[in-house]
């Protein structure tokens, strides 16, 4: 069974067909204002909010307008509506907008993360960590169908766990609701994402035990894409956005966690200073941050080889097709 993603994408290109052609162009102002949707405010994307505190759209001459657009589904449902004109959101719902017969292709045109970002949480506190201790447990997994439960999938079944009979696999619960679910007492283990799963060791009801990002490796898990007549009326546009990713990308490169927290405060008004360095030290460490906006093909058929084994890939979609990686080579120059 596919997510909600599908179905609401089978409606989204029906009802957007007339629209297709549709782009921010005209007057010099209106080329210069682009509207991002972000799939969740996550410090995550670290790089994104570097680029607009350190001013580096600004210094291209772009005026960026930020909404969070909770979920793949409502992201990618907004960029096709032309909601928004660049979507910071999974690469798997763009290939799930090409195996609906999108006429209008989503393209992939700059990277900003390089690994999932969920952590496996035990509920015990845990010396020596083994994998073979999930074996007869209850898993507390993330939605069906989305990159972090198929990364986790993969995680699991990679080290040994066979999900039809060594572990009660959870993964009906709602993504807000899913750590409030393990605090109240269901499953033994739960992935979660950052801060989360930093807040929960500091008050001792979970420890990170594992990091799925380092289990899946690399693929291009986060990304900036936008329609494919966006990018062919707004060129200049696409490009000088894809220069401010780089610029922040090498700020955060260069830069101490300490630095980096400072940088991203001001998006995260409500989370302990001490646990949002944390996070992104977490993160820095492990390389989930990308330090170009290249999506090379390596990645994108890991990423394909994650979906094909979670059973969520109806066909492979070719790296040329869904990718354009020019802006990014341009902007490394």
């Amino acid at each position: 069974m596919r997510s909600k993603l599908a179905i609401l994408l089978t409606l989204m290109l029906i009802a957007t067909a007339a629209l297709a052609g549709c782009s921010t162009g005209g007057n010099k102002e209106e080329q210069t204002k682009v509207r991002i949707g972000e799939v969740t405010r996550s410090i995550f994307y670290a790089p994104q909010y570097v680029a607009l505190t350190k001013g580096f759209f600004k210094e291209e001459g772009l005026e960026v307008e930020l909404t969070t657009t909770p979920g793949g589904d409502k992201t990618m449902t907004a960029l096709l509506t032309n909601s928004v004109d660049v979507a910071l959101v999974g690469s798997e719902t763009s290939i799930y907008v090409y195996q609906q017969g999108a006429q209008d292709p989503v393209i992939n045109f700059a990277q900003v993360t390089q690994t999932d970002g969920t952590f496996l949480v035990s509920r015990k506190k845990i010396d020596n960590f083994t994998w073979e201790m999930i074996k007869g447990t209850t898993f507390l997994g993330q939605r069906k169908g989305g990159m972090p439960q198929m990364a986790g999938e993969f995680g699991l079944k990679k080290n040994g766990i066979d999900l039809s009979k060594d572990v009660e696999l959870i993964q009906n619960v709602e993504y807000a609701n899913i750590p409030s679910a393990f605090a109240s007492g269901t499953g033994d283990w739960v992935q979660l994402f950052e801060p989360q799963a930093s807040i929960f060791e500091k008050e001792g009801k979970g420890y990170v035990v594992a990091s799925f990002g380092v289990e899946s490796g690399h693929l291009p898990y986060t990304v900036y894409m936008t329609k494919q007549s966006f990018m062919d009326k707004n060129p200049t546009t696409v490009q000088k956005f894809t220069n401010a990713v780089y610029k922040a990308q090498q700020w955060v490169k260069e830069h101490s966690v300490e630095e980096i927290a400072d940088a991203v405060a001001p998006f995260f008004d409500n989370t302990d200073p001490e646990i949002l360095k944390n996070v992104v030290k977490r993160y820095k460490e492990q390389g989930s941050f990308a330090e170009n906006p290249i999506v090379d093909e390596e990645e994108w058929n890991n990423l394909q080889n994650i979906m094909d084994e979670a059973g969520e890939l109806k066909e492979r979609a070719e790296h040329s097709k869904l990718v354009n990686n020019s802006f990014a080579e341009k902007a490394m120059e």
